[in-house]
């Protein structure tokens, strides 16, 4: 398996206000820490994802991890760095954090007013992932999902991640809402959608392979297994099932695949779309 959404966080370099409320997301919570909570789930690398640190440690955040990415070892495949592209002077932090293990920009839109995604500014600088080699990784609450199908229509030329399976509100069970704006997003063909997260919007009842099935269901329905990809989402996901616990309700959500299929979720489609 390949872990595409592999948070790290280490608070004696950077700072993450928004892990205050989190008492579970506490102290270092780094790569050895990793390593103990994937044991025996057949992880053999990971794409490491922004923590979304202070604005001011992006860039070096995005230097570290590179940087430890370069160690074989770590098994971190590539990196996707926080980004402000409502900002002017994008390109020139790019240019600044640039490296081979750079795989793609994300920038935490669920926690920002709508027009952030809005701005002429911020499309005309996601338009520039393409000529780079660099995907976005969306990440939008589930009332955002028509702002992120009206960014991907803006930028045509550009990988999109949608991350989480566009955040369902699962325990609230299946909406009508949520479904018919995912199925829009997966008309386009330049978006993917990343099986993670679901756990921690789900009921603890709803925490198995069968209460998350109808969820899976509709994306891999509309996406298609070859533009699938899965996501740890730790250390978040302690938040909920835990690690283990959510690589084995994804074992039940994939059983009724075939082999090439089920490769293609777990491996083989993170390489190919994270450039791996």
């Amino acid at each position: 398996m390949i872990d595409t959404h592999q948070h790290l966080l280490t608070p004696k370099r950077f700072n993450y206000a928004w892990a205050k409320d989190f008492p579970a997301l506490q102290g270092e919570l780094g790569l050895d820490q990793y390593r103990a909570a994937a044991a025996g789930c057949g992880i053999e690398g990971t794409v490491f994802m922004e923590v979304d640190v202070d604005e001011a440690q992006s860039g070096d955040e995005a230097r570290y991890f590179c940087g430890l990415a370069d160690d074989s070892a770590s098994r971190i495949l590539g990196v996707v760095a926080a980004g402000r592209p409502e900002q002017e002077g994008f390109e020139a932090y790019l240019d600044r954090i640039t490296h081979p293990k750079l795989k793609g920009i994300r920038r935490v839109l669920h926690t920002q007013p709508n027009a952030v995604s809005q701005s002429s500014c911020f499309r005309e600088n996601v338009r520039v992932l393409a000529g780079r080699g660099l995907s976005f990784d969306l990440c939008v609450l589930e009332r955002q999902l028509p702002l992120a199908v009206e960014l991907v229509d803006a930028c045509p030329d550009v990988t999109f991640v949608l991350d989480h399976c566009g955040v369902p509100d699962i325990a609230a069970n299946l909406s009508d809402f949520w479904k018919k704006q995912t199925k829009a997003l997966a008309k386009r063909s330049n978006v993917a959608c990343k099986v993670s997260g679901v756990t921690v919007y789900a009921s603890e009842e709803q925490r198995t392979a069968d209460g998350l099935f109808p969820w899976f269901a509709h994306v891999l329905e509309s996406f298609g297994s070859e533009r699938l990809v899965w996501g740890g989402d730790w250390p978040v996901v302690t938040l909920a099932s835990g690690l283990s616990r959510w690589v084995s309700i994804t074992e039940g959500l994939i059983s009724s695949l075939g082999e090439a299929e089920q490769e293609a979720i777990l491996v083989g489609n993170a390489r190919r779309i994270y450039r791996l």
